[in-house]
């Protein structure tokens, strides 16, 4: 799977960290719903922080379509809102 994060490029992670990824965007669901900006931030961090171990970077010239794209850092609740379709940022 392709995986991009916005502001920083894409990264190939294998099929096997699904699970873990999707639990995480779940969390990160439940508080974008209940308007907690401190625990958004803090699973929002730990997603990305996810994709990046779990992920092999792709070369910057490389133009893979990506499966899944990823808030960057610094992105609000608003922000995120906006990137989201019923599914989430990781569909099920």
């Amino acid at each position: 799977m392709i995986v991009r994060i916005m502001g920083e490029g894409q990264l190939k992670l294998a099929d096997s960290h699904f699970v873990e990824l999707n639990k995480l965007d779940d969390e990160l669901l439940a508080e974008l719903e209940s308007g907690d900006e401190e625990g958004f931030r803090r699973t929002l961090g730990a997603l990305l922080d996810a994709v990046r171990r779990f992920g092999e970077p792709l070369p910057d010239d490389a133009l893979e379509p990506s499966e899944l794209i990823l808030p960057a850092p610094g992105a609000g609740l608003d922000e995120v809102k906006e990137m989201l379709s019923d599914d989430g940022l990781i569909p099920g």
